[in-house]
């Protein structure tokens, strides 16, 4: 497994391994705090790619919180030990200066999100997905690759990254992969290993109320549907509901009732303790 923190030394590597058009190069970019769900994205890629690069990069332009950035766990030694036994071929660690070498208020690229920009985590993380959009862009000039491999945990930055990838013409395909799951349910997050005892233990009721959703939603009224679930939420003291929706599922606008012939996810966003945590389930594809 090859490091590099130095881009020029990455895309030399890169050519010098003269893949020839039948070979390809998946991607797996990563903010380190590496788990389970990161690992079967690379292995996802080892199966369809050639090469695999992954990329650990806490990017500060993307924290709307300066607080919640300062608490993003650290541990690259244990993620290099990780990506070593999966077989990664590549990874790349820049820091700050090689991204942004003007400075972290340099102008963002100019794209307009639409609605994507405005609802679910864009309203509550105002500037979150420019940032997202920022360092994505970068990280896809610099390693150049075929495919690229995302969890669907991350479901609405899945769909601004494609928009990124339509609206600048990169030549780069998205692969979205299942979300991996503790035995409990919980979706893998980085943040998990933030929850205390307490937290951890009630935050598989966010999974609980997905799959509740899932049971019902074809036959039951979906607003008490989701009015309920929520107060059933909040009534545990640990968790304070941001929003739990049923959207349209390639624009997430909601859904009032059952359409047999559109696709449907549900999504979720709550604070479990102090930790914010993200979710959802595809219900009709």
């Amino acid at each position: 497994m090859k490091v590099f923190q130095d881009k020029i030394a990455l895309r030399r590597y890169i050519q010098e391994l003269n893949l020839d058009i039948n070979h390809t190069i998946g991607f797996v970019p990563t903010m380190g705090a590496l788990h389970d769900g990161h690992i079967s994205l690379i292995k996802q890629s080892k199966q369809r790619c050639n090469i695999t690069i992954a990329s650990i990069f806490v990017n500060p332009t993307q924290f709307n919180d300066i607080n919640d950035f300062n608490k993003y766990p650290i541990q690259i030694d244990k993620d290099l030990e990780m990506l070593l036994e999966a077989s990664c071929d590549i990874v790349y660690v820049p820091n700050v200066e090689e991204i942004y070498p003007n400075g972290v208020d340099e102008e963002k690229p100019k794209i307009d999100l639409g609605f994507l920009g405005t609802t679910l985590e864009a309203e509550k993380r105002p500037g979150h997905y420019e940032g997202v959009v920022q360092v994505v862009k970068k990280l896809l000039e610099i390693v150049q690759p075929d495919f690229l491999f995302l969890g669907q945990k991350d479901y609405q930055q899945c769909m601004v990254i494609q928009r990124l990838i339509d609206v600048f013409n990169i030549k780069t395909n998205i692969i979205i992969c299942e979300t991996m799951r503790e035995k409990d349910g919980l979706a893998m997050s980085s943040r998990n290993m933030r929850l205390s005892s307490a937290e951890r233990s009630v935050a598989v009721n966010l999974y609980q109320a997905l799959k509740d959703i899932q049971d019902k939603y074809a036959r039951e009224n979906i607003e008490t549907l989701i009015d309920n679930n929520i107060q059933k939420l909040n009534e545990e003291s640990l968790i304070q509901v941001e929003y739990l929706v049923i959207v349209d599922g390639k624009t997430l606008e909601n859904i009032k009732e059952y359409q047999e012939n559109i696709p449907i996810t549900t999504l979720i966003a709550a604070k479990v303790g102090n930790i914010r945590l993200i979710d959802n389930l595809i219900l009709n594809r």
